[in-house]
């Protein structure tokens, strides 16, 4: 064999080798988060729905309250949504669902609630982790989050408004106090109604976790009408 047919080869192989490179990082970049904001479209638009049921006919279930009851709430289901996320410091048109389990395949479709921290609005720690890159950039710009900033959840039924008072704070991946009832680094000293809020670090990678936590602020039934933090 030639080396001339050898290098011809060799540039074939790279030019495809290329290719394909470039076609991943397109799929990576545009195709996850095209497939990502449909899927929680969707999410967003079936919670509409089953909340729209659940007025027409208040007996269908129970929803969780603001304030613990002697009443136990229905169960979330792993995998399956009960809340949506408002941010306002990250847009206005920024909403995502929320939904149970932060298995791989839960956060391709929203915000994942981590299981066995506390429902949304009960004392406790509710935590909920969103990729800051790809399956839609839920989280991508998660550094801009400040102290005093809204973080506003509907269940449905209440609106629940929380407001940062740490963060956005760096840690590692295996410091799993970020999401205890009253995490050691938060600043909180006593027992509250806590929101904690994580995702990768750095922008690309997943070497490091960055953390927000806040208080529940206040909470309002959704017949009110939107809570102030929402209105522009």
């Amino acid at each position: 064999m030639s080396i001339r047919v050898i290098v011809r080869t060799f540039s074939e192989l790279c030019i495809t080798v290329g290719a394909v490179i470039v076609l991943f990082v397109c799929y990576v970049l545009f195709w996850t988060g095209v497939q990502a904001d449909r899927v929680m479209g969707d999410q967003i638009d079936d919670l509409h729905d089953q909340w729209a049921r659940q007025t027409a006919s208040p007996g269908l279930a129970p929803s969780a309250r603001p304030t613990d009851t002697a009443a136990e709430p229905s169960p979330y289901r792993n995998g399956s949504p009960f809340a949506v996320m408002y941010i306002p410091r990250l847009g206005f048109t920024w909403n995502k669902p929320v939904l149970e389990g932060t298995e791989t395949g839960t956060l391709k479709k929203g915000l994942g609630h981590y299981a066995g921290t506390a429902r949304l609005g009960q004392t406790g720690n509710f935590s909920v982790a969103g990729h800051r890159r790809t399956y839609g950039d839920p989280f991508k710009d998660f550094p801009e989050l400040r102290r005093g900033d809204a973080v506003v959840l509907t269940d449905g039924t209440t609106w629940f408004t929380y407001r940062i008072d740490k963060g956005p704070y760096k840690t590692v991946p295996s410091d799993v106090e970020v999401i205890d009832a009253v995490p050691r680094t938060s600043g909180y000293t006593r027992p509250g109604r806590y929101l904690t809020l994580t995702t990768c670090d750095p922008e690309w990678g997943h070497s490091h976790r960055l953390i927000v936590w806040a208080h529940l602020d206040s909470t309002q039934p959704v017949e009110a009408g939107e809570p102030k933090a929402l209105r522009r």
